[in-house]
């Protein structure tokens, strides 16, 4: 039988921790264990107001509503945003009522633990429920848009387009 010693970089220290810690948490979810992302931002060092230098992100497009163009977009960008948003929560709202409801329930009762986890993940449900909502409240914004100013929308389409031909000047003989 060989054994293999393992490399002493940083990598394996952390193999080792995920695999302790998900160890740990298989272990009190019972075999359940979600899958949890982590993300860390070190804004320490970075230039300009809160990190951003000097530039904030954001879901949505500039609110500037010169243009039907902008209208449609920023509903178009709001509804997606919503929808992917909507769908995140919604899991993050099934992660917590699954790991929530191994946690036993102090005075013992039969599904005291799964009411407990149903009565919490129910309020991120709902948080989900409402981005669904505003979703749906985005595309509506904009087929109301369209259908209140019909008149400009399809005065500007129709407009005839001047196709330049040559004309017949009888003054030039």
């Amino acid at each position: 039988m060989t054994t293999t010693t393992p490399p002493s970089n940083g990598a394996s220290k952390g193999a080792k921790f995920g695999a302790a810690a998900g160890g740990f948490v298989g272990g009190v979810a019972g075999g359940f264990v979600p899958p949890i992302n982590v993300t860390v931002n070190n804004t320490k060092n970075v230039p300009g107001p809160r990190g951003g230098g000097g530039q904030s992100q954001s879901l949505l497009p500039a609110p500037e509503f010169s243009s039907p163009a902008q209208i449609r977009n920023y509903c178009n960008t709001l509804r997606a945003a919503a929808v992917m948003l909507s769908f995140e929560v919604a899991m993050g709202a099934e992660i917590l009522k699954a790991v929530l409801s191994t946690v036993p329930d102090p005075e013992g009762r039969m599904g005291g633990a799964k009411i407990r986890a149903f009565k919490v993940s129910r309020k991120m449900q709902r948080a989900a429920d409402e981005l669904r909502n505003a979703a749906k409240l985005a595309a509506a914004c904009y087929a109301a848009f369209a259908q209140e100013y019909e008149g400009e929308l399809n005065a500007h389409r129709a407009k005839p387009r001047s196709i330049h031909q040559p004309r017949m000047t009888w003054g030039q003989q």
